[in-house]
């Protein structure tokens, strides 16, 4: 393993992709090539055109300062370059491809120059994972050269913004995720497939997808985060169908019947078993006004939104809008459109599918605000209705999220364009102000145009449940069931109960038979009662305390060092069991003896008084004497004195 771990170093390309998921990075270790999507392919290039433009810049401004050859240690300390490009450096089993190495020479005498990797990110918001691999590149830098780097730098964003990242704050984080990502590639097999919310940007989505359909695993279910799924697969739970199975429908106490909903994964998956629209609770939709429905596409990493689209009314008398944004400027501009369409509705009802759009009214009011003629939209926006509040918890779709795309196909909902998402429309965006052509303009009107369409069809579906409740079907013809209306199965209860598995049911058939074995043929069949007898333990049933002894008597000193200065550590009991001898006969005879544990000052060990009226064991004197008595003088065999208790024996042959 260590040899191939020398061959195949952990770049920073692996650690990058471990960071996104460990499913990722294996198979790029593997050397798998994903199938990839039109997002994926953008963003590989623009990443790559980015850092290209970004060197020109650089190499533009700095043309003599340029080094040129590879980094090496030693090699470093007489160097007069400013700037080095497209370098790679190994430490023992890291990689690092550093784009540009800035070397800041030394201010004085006694100090040494300093090397900063940079890299390139094109977005304007920096993750927690680009800052996790520039600090990466940085150690492995260190560690190539023999000096310290205590600095990286990450130049992102349309404006070149620079991002310091301090590489010795994240230097514990990043050599756990080394650690983990050298485990992960040494093992013989590819790790458990569990599917994120990286994968709807990820090359393998449709082949980790597939796979995780295939195994019908826990991970398709969207809601579920990895730590639940790994406590469901603890419990023997791996596939969304036996989730379905642990369901069980529970009557709400009347003190919690103020509070929200509890998300039940379990019902999540039982839907999807019948493919039928499952409804908890009272859940209730009433629009009474204009319906306006919402949909507003931006660029999140620039907070820049670009098109709003608005559906109003419903039936045959819909009109729709799309008011787009050429510029950042030009946003007021359809923020003032917006509401000045909105102000001509009749009391209208704003409904969206998200918190984006939620985000979207606090934003542009607290950027652009409302003008004095429009003084009363504050009030509609505060009564606006989020759709995914009203259904999350208590309508459970056959669907494994409840994104609107998911629930509106199974609404029979299509989009014109199939391949179309969220992450299409950030590429559609970016090709229209790179080409300033129509046919990216027009598939993000037709695209936002049919998400305020398909939100229409989710909200006549959730009014129809309202409404319906009580009937077997909706409007649509979708089959919803009642969660007050499933029979709630009582698990210990008489009758016959009905299994998922026919091998249960065997299971059941043979556990009752061995119950009727040792029950109830007891009492007909002297063999099988002769059998089950041999079978029962021995019950042990509490010792009666005859008399309880208190001694108080303190020793003299520590027998480990001789301390004479010794205080209070508890008290100990001790139970003997003997017997009593008088005229009249013999009799049992417990007894307890409480006595004062003590503590050394000087070596801390524990002890107590050397003069006990007890032996090592449990058995007394009189016992111990009459049960030799037995065995040597009367002859009575052990078998007949002791019966089965073998410990007792051990217990008065053990030496004084």
């Amino acid at each position: 393993m260590l040899s191939e771990q020398k061959k195949l170093p952990i770049t920073s390309r692996l650690f990058e992709a471990y960071l996104a998921c460990p499913t990722k990075c294996y198979l790029q270790f593997k050397g798998e090539v994903g199938a990839g999507s039109d997002y994926t392919a953008w963003a590989a290039k623009r990443a790559e055109s980015y850092c290209r433009n970004g060197m020109q810049e650089l190499t533009a401004a700095h043309p003599l300062e340029l080094g040129s050859g590879s980094l090496e240690a030693g090699r470093w300390k007489n160097a007069s370059w400013h700037f080095a490009l497209d370098q790679i450096v190994q430490a023992q089993d890291w990689e690092a491809s550093l784009k540009v190495v800035q070397r800041i020479p030394p201010e004085g005498t006694n100090s040494s120059a300093q090397f900063v990797p940079i890299r390139f990110v094109p977005d304007n918001k920096l993750s927690n994972s680009d800052k996790m691999v520039a600090a990466f590149e940085a150690l492995v830098l260190a560690k190539s050269m023999g000096v310290k780097v205590g600095v990286a730098k990450i130049v992102h964003g349309e404006r070149w913004s620079v991002f310091t990242v301090k590489a010795n704050m994240l230097s514990s984080a990043i050599q756990k995720a080394v650690s983990q990502v050298a485990a992960l590639l040494s093992a013989s097999s590819q790790p458990d497939l569990i599917l994120n919310r990286h994968c709807t940007e990820c090359e393998f989505q449709d082949h980790c997808r597939k796979i995780a359909t295939e195994k019908d695993d826990l991970s398709l279910l969207s809601s579920m985060s990895e730590k639940e799924c790994q406590k469901l697969k603890a419990k023997g739970i791996f596939t969304v169908t036996q989730l379905s199975y642990t369901f069980r429908p529970r009557r709400r106490a009347k003190k919690q019947t103020d509070k929200s909903e509890k998300y039940l994964h379990s019902l999540k998956a039982l839907a999807i078993r019948e493919n039928k629209i499952h409804v908890v609770g009272s859940t209730e939709l009433k629009i009474q006004g204009t319906p306006v429905y919402l949909d507003v596409e931006g660029l999140p990493d620039r907070d820049f939104y670009y098109l709003i689209g608005m559906r109003i009314g419903s039936g045959q008398s819909v009109i729709q809008h799309s008011l787009w944004a050429n510029e950042t400027d030009d946003e007021k501009r359809i923020w003032n459109d917006f509401l000045g369409i909105l102000a001509g509705v009749e009391n209208p009802i704003l409904i969206h599918y998200g918190s984006y759009e939620t985000t979207f009214f606090t934003r542009m009011l607290a950027r652009h605000g409302v003008p004095p003629e429009y003084s009363s939209m504050p009030a509609v926006f505060e009564r606006a209705i989020n759709l995914v509040s009203v259904i999350y918890a208590k309508v459970y779709y056959p669907t494994y999220s409840n994104s609107l795309k998911d629930i509106a196909r199974y609404l029979d909902f299509k989009w014109s364009d199939t391949e179309a998402s969220g992450l299409t429309s950030i590429v559609w965006r970016h090709q229209w102000e790179e080409t300033r052509s129509g046919d990216p303009l027009r598939k993000l009107t037709i695209y936002n145009a049919e998400d305020c369409a398909a939100l229409e069809r989710v909200t006549d579906t959730v009014c129809a449940l309202c409404e319906l409740k009580t009937n077997s079907a909706t409007g649509g013809g979708h089959d919803f069931v009642d969660i007050d209306s499933i029979k709630r199965e009582k698990l210990y209860r008489f009758g016959r109960n009905d299994f998922a598995l026919p091998a249960l049911e065997q299971i059941n058939k043979a556990g009752y038979w061995d119950y009727q074995r040792s029950r109830i043929f007891i009492r007909t069949d002297k063999r099988v009662k002769t059998a089950v007898q041999k079978s029962v333990k021995c019950k042990h049933f509490p010792i009666r305390i005859n008399q309880t002894i208190e001694l108080l008597e303190r020793p003299s000193c520590c027998p480990k060092c001789g301390c004479q200065k010794a205080e209070h550590h508890g008290w100990l009991t001790k139970t003997i069991e003997d017997l009593k001898f008088s005229k009249s006969g013999i009799k049992s005879w417990v007894v307890r003896y409480r006595f004062l544990e003590y503590i050394c000052y000087s070596c801390h060990s524990t002890f107590y008084a050397a003069d006990r009226p007890w032996q090592r064991s449990r058995i007394g004197s009189n016992l111990r004497s009459y049960i030799i008595y037995s065995l040597i003088e009367l002859r009575i065999p052990q078998m007949s004195l002791f019966g089965i208790k073998a410990p007792l024996i051990s217990a008065v042959m053990a030496p004084l």
